[in-house]
């Protein structure tokens, strides 16, 4: 048995090493100077010549994707099989959406989006730059109709896919598993966005490959592969202002890979003050100071690959409360604690301060550290893909005036992930991917005075088995996945610090100890299954279908909430006796691509039983519960829901006019709480769930300048966006939980090019974006700062804070 074991691994190894060569040309046939040319599978990547030459050395036998890429032209995939003698000819097109792009996220092996039985999108890089966003998130949802975001300010963004968020949309970076508190408003995602080279989005259930959390689908963020002839150091360096918050941001990158060996490094620093719109004018306490670094070092051989991933992530973040001067609706801060707290006589805020880079004493300090290492290994016509990693979230809520450099909220949560999925040889047709995943969690109280949920310990591990045929034009992908996660702590007490007069930790025998959260021990188990496929009538039309059951056990606070969250200011009251969630999906799509034009079509019809969400609690005579003055206090509840909706883009390039695209996509989601017991207490008022985004419609005309070779400028665009928001009337506005929003209309427009040398090299490209061009006042409705009201009445008749305003964008990156 040993010596079979010892042949499989050493089987790889005597395989030969292949050479792929080749040229990348435009529609014309002539060359593309410095393209870049990666096999993404392998980590492994080069830059044509100038003459738009090639040569890829040292790839295993066998079947490969590559990515070709320029400036100027659309992201291209080609497959290709090793070994091959004759050198390939790689044509790039100006298409602005491509439906044939190959994703590996939701789906077992690399799978081209138009066939994915799933629906996918996907978002470059390039587009990530054209846009001026604070985060990364909030550039992904410019580009993928059906992704929106709960925002707190400009930094903090939570995704959320057709109405669903939180713990129900697992967020990767680079295949791990996001884990940072999630579960919290105010916690955003803890990612370098100058570092992300690529989004991919998975809209529905995704539990089948990746366990509880995937419920509502899957965005991963997947950081840029070194490139670039061997033996030579490249890199960027990036500068980027925005005006809206004076955001300062820079970031330099480095990469080098020869003979097998890779190494990348990036650092990254971003400096934002207080943003500004026309209702409210600079809004208190909404700068951000942040640092990212990361780095990577690998191996790419014939028998396969492995590369070790470090990360580091430091935020200080303010927290806005939105407290005010009643009538001049200027804003205030808090000066002292509790019941000495007055807000009406809070004093305002200095002009200075709301312009300044300072930090207030109301802020978060988040650290991040993740380490993590992915392989690949060759065994036979399979391959083996493992990952193991561990991370680290330390989250700091500072929300005593009085104390400024006391954490009201200061949690640390260690995460260990791992996963081994196995890609066996293609037998008879099928594909089959067999493989098992899960992490192991620890949260911890430190120094702090305010717990919401218990520290606690998690363990969770699925295993799953996936199946891909082709019939013909039927394509056709089944699975099957079976969950277990297991959740306990012990009894935790607090007590009041005598000498400070906060909340602490404690033991049981501590004098006037509560004990908030009792001992806890359950274990959660679901079935999760997908069937689905796609069938293409002819060259152009492809239909799909799929049909999927999610699973979801219920996060910490869901079941052991019993505390205030600071900078929620709510009480969160949990539910011991949850059951999992558990979703029925049915998506139906119609896909269209011509030389001319591309189009898209998506419906979808969610039923999710057990479905948890926050009700705020009231008392026998109607009134609300404060079980902490000035503060309110919501209970999570749980019956069923169904949502349902869908999207539609297009996307036209007329071959007679090359210069010219005109995309257009839109989204909508309604979904309703099917709860008769609420239906009967309130009617109406309880007929939709809470945060459900408003249907929207974003369409933007592109003018892009001929590519032409020898130009001293390529890439050239200039772009008019135009995003549409409907009135939001379907809200749940159970005892004022949310409110209407109205519609509104954001114009936008953008411009950029690419400097090259005198021989056909990068020297730098230039991005500017101005958005809400007209300084449109308006309120998304899923703005949690929409609500941070503490009045009635307005005297202008507004409520709550706004947006961001207008807003000029410039980005400049220098490769080398």
């Amino acid at each position: 048995m040993k010596l079979l074991i010892l042949c499989l691994l050493l089987l790889p190894a005597l395989a030969r090493a292949q050479a792929l060569h080749g040229h990348v040309i435009d529609p014309a046939g002539q060359p593309v100077p410095y393209a870049s040319v990666a096999v993404p599978a392998l980590h492994q990547g080069t830059t044509a010549d100038a003459a738009g030459a090639f040569a890829l050395p040292d790839l295993p036998a066998g079947a490969h994707t590559l990515e070709i890429s320029a400036v100027g032209y659309t992201l291209a995939r080609q497959a290709v099989t090793l070994p091959t003698s004759a050198p390939l000819s790689i044509r790039l097109a100006k298409a602005e959406k491509a439906l044939t792009e190959v994703v590996v996220t939701g789906v077992s092996r690399s799978t081209e989006i138009r066939r994915s039985p799933v629906p996918i999108a996907a978002l470059s890089k390039r587009e990530i730059l054209l846009n001026a966003s604070s985060n990364i998130i909030d550039a992904a949802v410019r580009g993928v109709p059906g992704l929106s975001a709960v925002t707190t300010g400009p930094n903090i963004s939570k995704p959320f896919i057709r109405g669903l968020g939180y713990n129900r949309v697992l967020t990767l970076y680079n295949g791990l598993r996001q884990e940072g508190q999630q579960w919290g408003d105010e916690h955003g995602i803890e990612v370098d966005n100058y570092g992300v080279d690529r989004v991919e989005v998975v809209k529905g259930p995704a539990s089948l490959l990746y366990g509880s959390d995937a419920v509502a689908g899957v965005v991963n963020l997947l950081p840029a592969l070194p490139t670039g002839p061997e033996g030579e150091l490249h890199g960027e360096a990036l500068a980027e202002y925005q005006s809206v918050n004076a955001l300062l941001g820079a970031s330099a990158a480095l990469n080098y890979q020869k003979n097998g060996l890779q190494a990348s490094f990036r650092a990254s620093h971003r400096l934002a003050r207080d943003y500004r719109n026309a209702a409210d004018g600079l809004v208190y306490n909404t700068g951000f100071r942040e640092l990212t670094l990361t780095g990577m070092v690998g191996v790419q051989k014939r028998w396969g690959g492995l590369h070790l991933w470090l990360t580091a992530y430091d935020n200080h973040q303010e927290i806005p409360d939105g407290s005010r001067d009643s009538l001049s609706r200027a804003f205030s801060y808090q000066v002292f604690e509790a019941d000495k707290d007055d807000v009406k006589a809070r004093p305002l805020v200095p002009d200075a301060e709301l312009r300044s880079y300072g930090q207030s004493a109301l802020r978060q300090h988040i650290q991040h550290y993740r380490a993590f290492a992915d392989g690949a290994i060759k065994l036979g016509a399979g391959e083996l893909r493992l990952l193991l990693g561990v991370q680290q979230n330390h989250r700091q809520e500072f929300n005593h005036p009085t104390a400024p450099q006391q954490p009201g909220l200061d949690l640390r949560l260690t995460t260990t992930s791992y996963e081994a999925r196995y890609l066996l040889p293609t037998w008879r047709g099928f594909e089959l991917t067999v493989g098992a995943n899960g992490m192991s969690q620890f949260n911890q109280h430190l120094n702090a005075t305010d717990f919401p949920i218990p520290a606690y310990r998690l363990f969770d591990l699925g295993g799953f088995g996936v199946a891909k045929k082709a019939f013909g034009q039927l394509e056709l992908t089944g699975g099957l996945r079976y969950d277990t996660r297991v959740v306990r702590w012990g009894d935790f007490y607090t007590a009041t610090d005598p000498a400070t007069g906060f909340g602490t930790a404690a033991s049981g025998g501590t004098p006037g100890a509560e004990l908030p959260f009792p001992q806890f021990k359950n274990t959660y188990r679901g079935l999760s299954a997908s069937l689905g496929g796609s069938y293409a009538v002819g060259e152009h039309l492809v239909l799909r279908a799929n049909i999927a059951r999610g699973y979801r056990a219920p996060n910490i606070p869901e079941i052991g909430s019993n505390g205030l969250d600071p900078g929620a200011h709510i009480v969160y009251l949990g539910n011991r006796g949850f059951q999992p969630e558990f979703s029925l999906q049915q998506d139906v799509g119609v896909l269209w691509k011509s030389a001319g034009w591309e189009a898209s079509a998506e419906v979808f019809h969610n039923y999710v039983d057990n479905f948890i969400y926050q009700a705020r609690l009231f008392d026998a005579q109607g009134q609300p519960v404060e079980v902490v003055p000035g503060n309110a206090t919501y209970q999570y509840q749980q019956a069923a829901a169904r949502l349902y909706g869908g999207e539609v883009a297009v996307n036209l390039h007329p071959a007679a006019l090359p210069w010219l695209s005109w995309r257009t996509g839109a989204a909508f989601v309604i979904g309703l709480n099917d709860n008769p017991a609420l239906h009967e207490r309130v009617g109406q008022a309880g007929r939709y769930l809470p945060l459900i985004p408003a249907p929207q419609a974003r369409t933007e005309l592109r003018l892009s300048a001929p590519a032409r070779p020898a130009a001293r400028l390529a890439g050239t665009y200039l772009r008019l966006t135009l995003d549409g928001t409907a009135p939001q009337r379907r809200f749940y506005a159970v005892d004022g939980a949310e409110t209407a929003t109205a519609g509104y209309l954001l114009l936008g427009a953008g411009l950029g090019t690419t400097l090259r040398t005198a021989t056909g090299r990068e020297a730098v490209q230039v991005f500017v974006q101005v958005d809400n061009i007209l300084d449109t006042a308006y309120q998304a409705h899923l703005n949690r700062l929409k609500y941070f009201e503490y009045y009635a009445a307005s005297p202008t008749g507004r409520r709550g804070i706004y947006n961001p305003g207008r807003n000029v964008g410039l980005k400049v990156v220098v490769p080398f």
